[in-house]
């Protein structure tokens, strides 16, 4: 075998690398971090067959210029760690100056981790409003046993984290739809709150809205005082779904002429679909199980696929 040259090491060094399955997030980015890998292969054979090493200059895997970027990842500074209940978190980070993140509404953003030298990309949906100036916010649920949430626990004020995108997003133009029905299990209230947020804003904005949030018990549903806050709209309905909770005597009386006990299921769905003052648009998130389980009791009420939006 002939000893491979010097030269030829050298573009073997600069070749990009594949990126391994647990670096894609799995949300159907574009572009994906595969998308990206392509690219970046096909500028490096390009530059190797032309021998010009200055064709890939433009590489650079993450920037500090602070600007959002699909393509590659950039690094924000935590400003706050706050923990909303034992296992999830309210995360701000700080944009330089003025700047906002121009999110549209329901935009995911993918984070990068490095645990035990394994690098691990996840997606998450930012809860701050899309034109928020000088910072963004993120509602994070730990999981004991999760890769990333070992690593997201290890965050302090000042550490610098890696985002990428933004990505997906639901298309929301105001008064499109009569109502909208809102079925968020746990951080899954994550792309609903800065659509709320939108149409409350908007004196123009005549849309109904009825969000049904699915936790375990009383004390996970995250984020209560803005949500009784936005209860209190006149075209908002909040209703919470306790799968844990037998007995609603326990919960604040605020709280009990709002609040099902048990799971959400067929029955309850066609309660909730009848209670609704126009027939609605669904936008779904959480597990996978759960936009399935909703897909199927929605059909079940009479409510088309194309009435629907699962993030």
């Amino acid at each position: 075998l002939q000893a491979m040259s010097g030269s030829e090491q050298d573009w073997l060094a600069l070749r990009p690398q594949e990126p391994s399955p647990s670096q894609c997030c799995g949300s159907g980015c574009k572009p994906c971090i595969y998308d990206v890998y392509e690219k970046e292969l096909a500028q490096w054979e390009r530059a190797k067959a032309m021998q010009d090493k200055s064709l890939l200059i433009g590489k650079k895997e993450q920037s500090s210029n602070s600007e959002l970027n699909p393509d590659t990842f950039t690094a924000f500074s935590v400003s706050s760690v706050e923990q909303l209940t034992e296992d999830t978190y309210q995360y701000k980070f700080e944009l330089p100056g003025n700047s906002s993140l121009r999110l549209s509404l329901g935009q995911h953003i993918v984070l990068r981790g490095v645990v035990n030298g394994l690098e691990v990309q996840r997606a998450y949906t930012p809860i701050s409003p899309g034109n928020a100036e000088g910072y963004f916010e993120v509602l994070i649920k730990c999981y004991e046993a999760g890769l990333m949430s070992q690593y997201i626990k290890t965050w302090k004020r000042g550490d610098m984290v890696f985002w990428r995108g933004p990505f997906g997003g639901f298309p929301y133009r105001p008064n499109k739809h009569g109502e909208l029905l809102m079925l968020a299990s746990g951080t899954g209230l994550a792309p609903m709150i800065p659509i709320l947020q939108s149409i409350i804003d908007d004196e123009e904005d005549e849309t109904f809205v009825t969000l049904v949030g699915c936790f375990p018990t009383f004390d996970k549903i995250y984020l209560k005082p803005l949500l009784q806050d936005l209860a209190r709209y006149w075209n908002v309905r909040i209703f919470y779904v306790l799968s844990q909770e037998t007995s609603l005597e326990k919960l604040p009386w605020s709280y009990q002429e709002n609040t099902y006990t048990g799971r959400l299921n067929e029955d309850l769905m066609k309660t909730i679909i009848n209670s609704c003052r126009r027939k609605p648009f669904v936008l779904i998130c959480g597990s996978s199980a759960f936009n399935e389980d909703m897909s199927r009791y929605l059909k079940a009420s009479g409510i088309e696929e194309n009435s629907c939006f699962v993030f």
